[in-house]
């Protein structure tokens, strides 16, 4: 019982909860909403800090939505980048899909660019990525090996993180240095998707081949070479 209270807390509440207002049906927003020009660079200044959005969106005037953990960012009432607030002063948080489509027209700007390191550091852009693209580069070159890393990475947007790691995994095996080799992904013997991808990208790794690599070759050997081309185009959109 509460001192001064001639009833405990419980029964108190058992008084007035049919006195109380039922809640509200719309959520009460807590966030505080700023509405920054994004630069040239693809960037965001929100609060001391950088945030990337698509470069399709420089020089538009976006609106975001800033919470204690996150920041959500608006093109028209369309959402187009959601990231994790930092907490630092002048930090930068850069997502590499948002980048993606300049790069494939300017390669040469992959191999050192801060979103492919924070990519790494994320886990997204993993090791067998690496493997991939430095096996591309062997067989296609420099330039042609990184635009058929970035067709891969544009693919990301059609399916899951999953996916495409065991389809590059089986595609390392096959010798299949194309984003078209990816997209078809492991199969099993009856053409039908493999097993998980940690499996697939274990296996590449430790230079074992399997059923599925074997499968995958022969249906690479029936595609025309044209559409095997490393630059062959994977559908995105400005």
């Amino acid at each position: 019982m509460t001192p001064g209270l001639a009833v405990g807390g419980v029964e108190a509440l058992a008084v007035e909860q049919p006195q109380l207002k039922p809640l509200p049906v719309e959520p009460f927003e807590t966030g505080r909403w700023f509405t920054p020009r994004v630069d040239r660079y693809g960037q965001i200044t929100v609060g001391p800090n950088r945030y990337s959005v698509p470069v399709r969106l420089i020089g538009k005037t976006l609106r975001v939505l800033l919470h204690a953990s996150e920041l959500v960012v608006f093109d028209y009432g369309r959402e187009v980048a959601r990231h994790e607030r930092l907490s630092t002063q002048g930090g930068s948080r850069l997502v590499l899909d948002h980048y993606l489509v300049a790069l494939v027209r300017k390669p040469g700007a992959f191999p050192g660019s801060t979103a492919l390191e924070q990519a790494r550091s994320a886990g997204r852009f993993t090791p067998l990525h690496d493997d991939w693209w430095d096996a591309a580069r062997a067989a296609h070159g420099d330039k042609e090996g990184t635009k058929a890393l970035i067709q891969v990475l544009l693919m990301a947007r059609h399916m899951s993180h999953e996916h495409l790691v065991a389809g590059l995994a089986a595609a390392l095996r096959a010798g299949a240095l194309t984003a078209d080799a990816v997209a078809l992904g492991p199969q099993d013997r009856r053409g039908r998707p493999a097993g998980p991808a940690h499996s697939l990208t274990a296996r590449a790794r430790s230079g074992r081949a399997g059923t599925g690599d074997r499968h995958l070759s022969r249906r690479l050997a029936a595609v025309p070479p044209a559409a095997r081309h490393p630059a062959a185009a994977v559908g995105c959109r400005l």
